[in-house]
C-alpha cells in the first residue's frame, strides 16, 4: 500500500453540514493556488508519498483541480483520489475531465438513506440526488468508488438501507465513519452525536449485508469493544501512513497523531486484550457520554 498525502486544497465548499470538522476555515483561510499546490505535491512525493487525495472542504469547487490532478498525474503520483461531497460528479463533462486528468479514485459521501436525510444535514436542497447522479455517472465509466458516510444521529437507523443502496448501485467500496465531534459538529452535538450503544444494532445489519455480498466496508472511530466478531470491519487496522497537509500545519504521520492527540483511552481500557491494537474513541466522545459504554475485552472471541 502506498504511502498517501492528504491534501487540503482549500475551505470553501457548496454545502454546509451539520458536522463538519472543517468548522469556519472558510472564512478564515483562502485557497490554495496552484503553484501552491503542486509545491506541496512535489514535497510530498519528494518524501515517499505515491497516492494523493485531494480534499479540503470541497475540492471540485476549487477553479484549479484538474490542473493539480493533471500535475500529481505527470509527477508520478500512482493513486489520485478525489474526496468529496459528491455533487460536482453529476456533471458528466466535468467527471470526464477528471478521469483525463488521471483521477484514479472518487470518494463521494451520503449522509443518509432518503434525500431529506442527507439533504436536511448538508443544507442543501437536491444534494442527495446530484450524489446519486454522481455515481451512477462514474459506474458507467467503470470508475473506482470509495463512499464515506458519518454517522450521526438523524441517519443512524438509516445505516442498513444505505448499505443496500450502495450494494445495488455496484459501489466497490463504503465506510461509516463515526462523527468526530470537531467544529461544527461540537457545535452541534446535542443534536448530531449519537451514543454507539445505539448505533450499534445498525451499524452491524449494513456490515453483514455487505459481507453477503462481497462488498467492501469499513468503520472508523468504533473501538473493538463495540466490534467483536467484526474486527475485520475495522478500518484503522487498514489505513496507509498518511500525511496532512491542512491550512495551518502539517501532521507527518496521521495514525501517531490518532494515538498521541486524537484519540482517548480509559484506564480499564488497559485490561482489554486489544489494547494494543485499539485506538480508543476521539476524545471528544467520552467527554460527552462518560465511559460507561465502553468494557474491556476480557475473552478472545
Amino acid at each position: 500500500m502506498y504511502k498517501r498525502a492528504d491534501v487540503k486544497v482549500w475551505f470553501a465548499c457548496n454545502n454546509l453540514c451539520d458536522f463538519c470538522v472543517q468548522g469556519d476555515k472558510r472564512f478564515r483561510y483562502k485557497q490554495r493556488t496552484l503553484p501552491e499546490i503542486t509545491q506541496i505535491l512535489d514535497e510530498e512525493y519528494k518524501n515517499g508519498c505515491l497516492w494523493v487525495v485531494f480534499t479540503g472542504w470541497e475540492p471540485t469547487v476549487h477553479p484549479n483541480l484538474i490542473e493539480a490532478v493533471r500535475y500529481a498525474k505527470n509527477l508520478g503520483y500512482l493513486q489520485i483520489q478525489i474526496q468529496s461531497n459528491g455533487r460536482n460528479f453529476a456533471k458528466e463533462v466535468y467527471v470526464d475531465a477528471l478521469i483525463e486528468a488521471g483521477v484514479t479514485e472518487f470518494g463521494p459521501s451520503i449522509h443518509g438513506f432518503h434525500p431529506s436525510t442527507h439533504d436536511s444535514q448538508v443544507h442543501a436542497d437536491g444534494a442527495w440526488e446530484e450524489v446519486i447522479r454522481g455515481i451512477v455517472h462514474l459506474k458507467k465509466r467503470w470508475q473506482m468508488i470509495v463512499i464515506n458516510s458519518v454517522i450521526t444521529q438523524s441517519n443512524y437507523q438509516e445505516i442498513p438501507e444505505l448499505a443496500a443502496l450502495l450494494i445495488r448501485l455496484w459501489v466497490q467500496q463504503f465506510q461509516f465513519a463515526f462523527v468526530h465531534i470537531l467544529w461544527s459538529a461540537e457545535v452541534n452535538k446535542e443534536t448530531v452525536v449519537p451514543r454507539k450503544t445505539d448505533i450499534m444494532p445498525y451499524v452491524y445489519k449494513a456490515l453483514d449485508l455487505a459481507k453477503k455480498h462481497w462488498v467492501l466496508v469499513f468503520t472508523e472511530a468504533i473501538p473493538y469493544c463495540f466490534m467483536q466478531w467484526y474486527e475485520w470491519a475495522i478500518a484503522e487496522n487498514m489505513m496507509p501512513e498518511t500525511t496532512v497537509v491542512d491550512a495551518e500545519y502539517r501532521t507527518e504521520n496521521y495514525e501517531d497523531y490518532r494515538w498521541s492527540e486524537g484519540k482517548a483511552k480509559h484506564e480499564k481500557c488497559v485490561t482489554c486484550l486489544k489494547n494494543s491494537v485499539c485506538e480508543g474513541p476521539w476524545k471528544e466522545y467520552p467527554e460527552l457520554y462518560s465511559w460507561d459504554e465502553f468494557h474491556p475485552i476480557t475473552e478472545e472471541t
